[in-house]
Order: C-alpha cells, then structure tokens, then sequence
C-alpha cells in the first residue's frame, strides 16, 4: 500500500434478502454487507466492474479501504469475504469489517528506499535489487504507517537490507517470523563478466596444469 489509503464508493442497498441481491446483479452490481465498528450492519451495492477490476490487481483481501457512502463519515473497512459463483469464478457478494483504532490486521505497506546518494556501492555502479517491493506487517489499524523506509546510508556492493534494518511502528510486526532480505546490492554486471572470465580463466589454466 503505497500512499493514501485507496477509496472504495459503494452505495446503501435499500432492501436486504435474495431478492435485491438478485436485483442488484441484474443491475450490474454486486451486493455485500458492512458490518462491525460496534455500528449495525448495512447492506451496500458496489459496481461489478469496479469490484473486478480491484480483485485482478491483488491483494484484495489485505488492502484497507477508506469506505465512501453518500451521506455517511468516511470509515476504515477491510475486506473479510468474497464470495463467487462457483462455474464463472465471478465474485457475487463481499463482506466488509469497519475496523476500530484498536483493530489488528494484517496488510501489505510499500518500501521506501532512500538516501541512494549516501550508497556507496551505488556510487561504484552497484545496482539495488528488490527482492521484496512490500512487506505484509500486523499492525494496529490507528498506527498503519504509508511506507515502510529503507536507509541505504553506507550501504556497498554485497550489503542486503533486511526486515531487522527496517524501524517498524510501535505495536507492528512482520507476518514472516525470520529476518527476510527487501533488497540488496550487486555489482555492476561488467564487473560480474568480468569476474566469471577470471573464473573460466583460472580453471582453464588449473586443467592445463593437472594434464
């Protein structure tokens, strides 16, 4: 999640049971259920394209959402349930939680990787690699921070930058319980061919001497 929290616009679905859900699809709309926050549930129809379409980008299941109903405060919601049609795969109904302050969930943030400048293995052709663009983190969803950032600071060609480089928000840990490379710095790939003749050459010559 890089940036502001996405919106998601949905509309109050003025009846409830399987028939305005039946009518809503008619309609091009997919029905779901906004519930929890300590607040009664409400039924909303979300347009099925604009559903589609968020579902092919990913991750839909662990993005937060700044929830827009016309007349109502904004809301932090996330996606708990997608239901689909089990022939076409297509998605039919969506159940959204209103999360509190205090709500603990599990999200992708983006990593922010800065003070390329002060790298001194950039500054010698080195290339930083990404091995990891996101990080899945619990956090608490009052404390959600926009990115994650990545200090290259003193960083030379061999360093990698781990998940334990990173300072996290208070109260946030990673889902993955080990210390995971985010990136790291290689050399430049002339220097790499270069390094492989070496090798080539140096076994060429150790063949040579044992015949």
């Amino acid at each position: 999640m890089a940036g502001q929290i996405p919106d998601l616009e949905v509309t109050v679905r003025s009846g409830t049971g399987k028939g305005a859900a039946r009518q809503a699809r008619r309609e091009g709309l997919v029905p779901g259920v906004v519930y929890g926050g300590g607040e009664e549930p409400i039924a909303i129809n979300i347009p099925f394209n604009v559903l589609l379409k968020k579902l092919k980008a990913g991750r839909f299941l662990s993005t937060l959402f700044n929830l827009k109903v016309e007349g109502q405060d904004d809301v932090r919601v996330i996606c708990r349930n997608v239901q689909r049609d089990v022939v076409k795969d297509l998605p039919t109904h969506l159940d959204l939680m209103r999360l509190r302050r205090t709500s603990k969930v599990k999200l992708f943030i983006h990593v922010e990787f800065i003070n390329e400048e002060e790298a001194p293995g950039i500054k010698r052709g080195g290339t930083l690699t990404v091995v990891r663009p996101e990080v899945e983190l619990e956090v608490t969803a009052g404390d959600i921070p926009e990115t994650l950032t990545a200090d290259l600071t003193g960083l030379d060609i061999g360093d990698t930058i781990t998940i334990s480089s990173i300072n996290l928000p208070a109260g946030a840990k990673p889902t993955i319980d080990r210390d995971f490379v985010i990136a790291n710095l290689q050399a430049p790939s002339s220097l790499r061919s270069a390094d492989d003749e070496d090798e080539g050459e140096a076994e060429a010559s150790e063949e040579a001497a044992e015949e």
